[in-house]
């Protein structure tokens, strides 16, 4: 069998031995082995113990750790629980006051954990029987929370943006400056579309009533803006202002990032052994994946090009219409598709690498090419049947919540980003501007 064929069954098998349920990190650096062995034997993987030492000695992945430490420990101190509520009662006799409040949570605790299963499971715990009660639409209610809780995989710092660094080459900092603008616009657009909902059907988003509303006073209220919401926002300040103005490099803020979570949730008094061993087990579990899928990815990536993987990627561009535009429109719709089946760590290591080379000869600026990857990733959190976000949330929510509520409720936010996903391809410059006038 000839190499090339050998590259496309490796394809093939990797994707058979998914859908059979192998776990994608197995899968990866089983079919990488299998067929790296049929190929080239024991030679080629002399390369792959350098590889991973180059993975487990990147100065840049340290900062994951460090942000899924601060992320995870603002959870224990009950951010969201306490905002919302701030944040729904300065809504006042608004119409979707509440939801507005969720998106707002969500845009906040996607700047300061970058966890959606943090920010979805806390806010649906939270909010989800309140708003029932308040005679919200169920479905509603349900797509805005999954919803926002996915704003953490596009508003830095996100766990996404320091992977396609790794992929790309490109400096994390760039990418954290570039992904600021999509992401405040989705969350525009997540107000725009609640804002038209409660003009439209007032009754299926009811305002808080007035007498809940008058049991908190003016001062009381300005008192809590200042103590609940305030000093988690300085601390996004601090950590994203230092990186995006180059007086930090992302593990360096980071690590300040962690420092400050510990101090808020102590001030809070909120700090125990308790929440110090969930912090610190969260932390290596959700680290210990990452990077796993990570090194099994460079054995299938290593087999993959050693077959001659890369210049089928590019015949197989040459056949696409429209040159350049074809492709990136051939990316986002598999990347769309994957997000129904796959995780977006296994996409990103699965597809991106291959097909990079292709936008480089093409001389596509990679910093607008990681956003619309990144906004496109974003999707797979709510597509069903596998949408992460969907499974948190039905984990938590009420019995009286269905599935088909959430899958009901996500459908209008799905059409949202993707709508955003067309914005940034149309005007690049909603990405790139920002790190050009910082210049990065």
């Amino acid at each position: 069998m000839s190499e090339e064929m050998l590259a496309i069954t490796m394809v093939v098998a990797l994707f058979g031995l998914i859908l059979a349920g192998i776990p994608v990190p197995f899968a990866l650096a089983a079919s990488g082995v299998v067929f790296g062995l049929l190929g080239f034997g024991l030679d080629l993987f002399n390369l792959l113990p350098l590889r991973l030492f180059g993975v487990v000695t990147n100065y840049s992945l340290l900062a994951i750790p460090l942000f899924v430490f601060m992320g995870v420990m603002l959870e224990k101190s009950r951010m969201a629980e306490r905002m919302l509520d701030v944040i729904g009662h300065l809504a006042g006799n608004r119409p979707g006051g509440m939801a507005m409040a969720i998106v707002f949570v969500g845009v906040l605790m996607g700047a300061s954990t970058g966890i959606v299963a943090a920010t979805v499971v806390t806010v649906g715990l939270i909010s989800l029987p309140t708003l029932l009660r308040r005679n919200y639409d169920p479905a509603i209610a349900c797509g805005t929370i999954c919803a926002s809780g996915t704003l953490g995989q596009i508003i830095p710092p996100s766990l996404v943006l320091i992977l396609l660094a790794d992929i790309t080459g490109e400096s994390v900092g760039t990418l954290f400056a570039a992904a600021l603008m999509p992401g405040l616009m989705l969350g525009l657009l997540y107000f725009a579309y609640i804002f038209f909902m409660a003009w439209r059907s007032p009754e299926k988003m009811p305002a808080i009533p007035l007498e809940e509303r008058e049991q908190v006073s003016t001062n009381q209220l300005v008192i809590d803006l200042l103590k609940v919401v305030l000093p988690p926002i300085a601390l996004v300040v601090a950590v994203l202002g230092s990186i995006i103005g180059g007086v930090a490099a992302p593990t360096e803020a980071a690590s300040m990032g962690a420092l400050g979570a510990l101090l808020l949730v102590t001030l809070t008094g909120r700090m125990s052994f308790q929440v110090i061993r969930e912090t610190v087990n969260s932390t290596f579990k959700i680290t210990g994946m990452t990077l796993f899928v990570l090194m099994c990815a460079q054995v299938f990536s290593l087999s993959f090009r050693g077959l001659g993987g890369d210049d089928l990627i590019d015949q197989l561009f040459e056949f696409l219409p429209g040159g350049m535009w074809g492709g990136l429109i051939f990316m986002m719709l598999l990347l769309f598709v994957l997000g129904f089946f796959l995780d977006w760590i296994e996409i990103s290591y699965i597809v991106l690498p291959l097909m990079l080379p292709f936008f480089h000869s093409q001389g596509v600026d990679i910093i607008w090419l990681c956003m619309l990857v990144a906004m496109n990733l974003q999707t797979s959190f709510l597509t069903p049947p596998f949408g992460w976000s969907l499974f948190y949330l039905k984990g938590v929510a009420p019995p009286e919540i269905t599935t088909g509520h959430i899958y009901k409720g996500v459908l209008p936010y799905i059409g949202i980003q993707g709508f955003g996903l067309l914005l940034v391809m149309i005007f690049p410059a909603i990405a790139t501007w920002l790190p050009k006038a910082i210049g990065w």
